[in-house]
C-alpha cells in the first residue's frame, strides 16, 4: 500500500468533552476551561468540543462557535482542537464547519445525517461537499446506534479519495464491518475508536487512537492504554483494558453523556444538568455509578 501522506489529527485518547451548563442551563465558560485544564494536565492527546458527549444537538451555533473559539485559545497550542460541525444539513454544517475553521480548530468531526438520513450516493456528495469546503483535516464519525444511518466500507473507500477526508470514528460497534473498512481503505484513511469498551480491540485492527467519554474522568488512563499499545506493550494494555471494563460500563448505564455528567458532579466539577429532553439519572442508578466510581479511587 502507499504511503498516506494526510494529516493524522492526533494519536492516542482525545476526549469528547462534556458541555458545562449553569443553573440557568447557560453554557458554564470558566468551568469549561477547568476542564480544559484537568484534561491538559493528565496527558490527554486531544479534544472533540460540541461533540455527542458536549450536547451538541441542543447548541445553538453561536454557543458551538464561543465554544470553539474558547478551547482553542484554552489549549494555546498544546493539543489539538477538533469541532463537532457534523449535522443533518450539508448546508448548515458547511457554515459551521467554516466558522470553526476561522476560530482555529485542527479538524473537524462529521457525524452522519440523521432524521432525513440519506442514501450511500447522498453520504459521498454530503462529505465531499463539506470537506471540500475547508483547509482542514476532516474525521468522519460512524454511528448508527443515534443517527439510523452506517457509511459502508465502499463508501469509506470512495470518501478516502478526498484529502481532506483523513480517518473515520467508528462508533457501530461492529467489528467485522470495521475490519472489512480498514482493509480496502489501507492506508488512506486513519481509524479511531469510538467506543470505549472497544478501544483495545480496535488498536488491534490498526486504530491510531479512540474519542473517550472514558476520559472526561479517567483521562491518564484513557491515554495510557493506547501508549501502552504503541509501545508494544501488549500485555499491560490488554490488563488495562480489563480493568477499566466495569467503570465503562458504568458511563454508560444510561443515555450519553448522562452518566458522565453525573460522574463529574461526584467529582466536584459543578457541569449542571443535560438539556432537556436528556434527564437525570434514577437515585439507584446514580448509586451503582458512585460505588463504582469509589472502587476505582476517582471518589
Amino acid at each position: 500500500m502507499k504511503q498516506n501522506r494526510k494529516v493524522v489529527p492526533f494519536i492516542g485518547s482525545c476526549t469528547a468533552i462534556v458541555t458545562p451548563f449553569d443553573r440557568h442551563g447557560r453554557i458554564n465558560i470558566s468551568l469549561f476551561g477547568e476542564l480544559i485544564d484537568f484534561q491538559i494536565e493528565n496527558d490527554t492527546d486531544a479534544i472533540v468540543v460540541c461533540g455527542t458527549t458536549g450536547e451538541s444537538a441542543t447548541l445553538t451555533d453561536s454557543e458551538k462557535e464561543a465554544l470553539f473559539a474558547f478551547a482553542v485559545n484554552r489549549v494555546d497550542g498544546k493539543i489539538p482542537v477538533i469541532a463537532g460541525t457534523g449535522s443533518n444539513s450539508t448546508h448548515h454544517s458547511i457554515e459551521l464547519s467554516r466558522r470553526a475553521e476561522r476560530v482555529g480548530t485542527d479538524g473537524l468531526l462529521l457525524v452522519t445525517p440523521y432524521y432525513n438520513k440519506t442514501s450511500q450516493k447522498g453520504l459521498i456528495r454530503h462529505f465531499n461537499e463539506i470537506a471540500d469546503s475547508v483547509d482542514m483535516p476532516v474525521i468522519l464519525y460512524n454511528v448508527p446506534s443515534r443517527t439510523g444511518m452506517t457509511i459502508l466500507p465502499a463508501t469509506c473507500l470512495e470518501l478516502s479519495k478526498n484529502e481532506n477526508i483523513v480517518a473515520i470514528k467508528e462508533a457501530s460497534g461492529d467489528i467485522s464491518h470495521i475490519a472489512e473498512t480498514v482493509d480496502i481503505c489501507g492506508d488512506d484513511l486513519y481509524l479511531y475508536s469510538g467506543n470505549d469498551d472497544q478501544t483495545l480491540p480496535m488498536l488491534a485492527l490498526g486504530a491510531l487512537g479512540v474519542i473517550s467519554v472514558l476520559s472526561n474522568i479517567m483521562p491518564a488512563e484513557s491515554h495510557r492504554l493506547c501508549e501502552l499499545w504503541q509501545k508494544g506493550e501488549i500485555e499491560e494494555a490488554r490488563k488495562l483494558a480489563l480493568r477499566l471494563t466495569k467503570i465503562n460500563k458504568a458511563i454508560f448505564s444510561d443515555v450519553n453523556p448522562i452518566p458522565i455528567k453525573t460522574a463529574l458532579r461526584l467529582m466536584g466539577y459543578d457541569v449542571g444538568q443535560c438539556r432537556m429532553p436528556l434527564c437525570d439519572m434514577s437515585e439507584e442508578g446514580t448509586l451503582e455509578l458512585k460505588d463504582c466510581m469509589k472502587s476505582y479511587g476517582l471518589l
